[in-house]
């Protein structure tokens, strides 16, 4: 059996919530791989491997060793049937169409991993937030971009299909992160000659909610325009 772990959902994301409500140290337990936030929605996060990498709104990249550190929101998993992959002339396209309907993912969530020389890379940075929070989307319309070009480094993230597009972001949600990481954040857009990696599909999701967060208890969603607001917020609206 394989499992996503997800804390938090992305709908109390947009409300604001972005309160820490899982520390590192107990992250860690439910997975070595994912992706992320801290609190206050300060930065993007990448785990590789049991190290976690934090890009910062000023692009700087931290290797975070505090295992106290909270997060409001997270996906983690524990590699277990990864399949190898070469993707050659690869882009966001690519990935959302052929990738996509190839491997038959549409209703499945999946972990990506590719690595390899990137002509171009796009990427994003939350910057950090103090209460009273704003929303995910307020936050989105004045977050820092960054490009890079002809640089090496690693994609990792998950896919999620449209159904579930509520508690975390439908299709692909991906961070980059270079090799000598100094370079990381969330992926809006590359272009790739080669690259190389693995991928996995879950059987099981287990989603974690900090019921003990009182902000969470009492937050309430706009469902109307909630999934609009999410693409907007993770770039990929139109």
């Amino acid at each position: 059996m394989t499992t996503l772990y997800e804390h938090g959902t992305l709908a109390a994301l947009m409300a604001g919530n972005f309160d820490g409500t899982i520390t590192v140290g107990n992250l860690l337990k439910h997975g070595s791989m994912g992706i992320g936030t801290f609190t206050g929605l300060d930065g993007e996060v990448v785990i590789l491997n049991n190290e976690v990498y934090q890009a910062v709104s000023n692009g700087q990249v931290n290797h975070i060793t505090d295992m106290d550190a909270t997060m409001p929101f997270a996906s983690v998993h524990f590699p277990a049937e990864q399949q190898d992959i070469t993707l050659r002339n690869v882009n966001f396209a690519k990935l959302n169409n052929d990738f996509v309907k190839e491997h038959k993912l549409a209703n499945v969530f999946a972990f990506l991993q590719l690595s390899g020389e990137f002509e171009h890379v796009k990427i994003r940075i939350a910057p950090k937030q103090e209460k009273p929070y704003p929303t995910l989307l307020d936050v989105a319309q004045h977050q820092p971009e960054f490009t890079a070009e002809n640089i090496s480094g690693t994609i990792i993230g998950y896919y999620a299909p449209e159904i579930f597009g509520t508690i975390t972001a439908a299709g692909w949600h991906l961070h980059f992160i270079s090799d000598d990481r100094q370079f990381a954040g969330h992926l809006l857009a590359f272009d790739a000659p080669e690259l190389t990696g693995s991928f996995e599909i879950f059987d099981n999701l287990e989603q974690h909610l900090p019921i003990h967060n009182q902000e969470f208890r009492e937050s309430t969603v706009d469902m109307a325009t909630l999934r609009d607001g999410i693409a907007k917020s993770e770039g990929n609206a139109d």
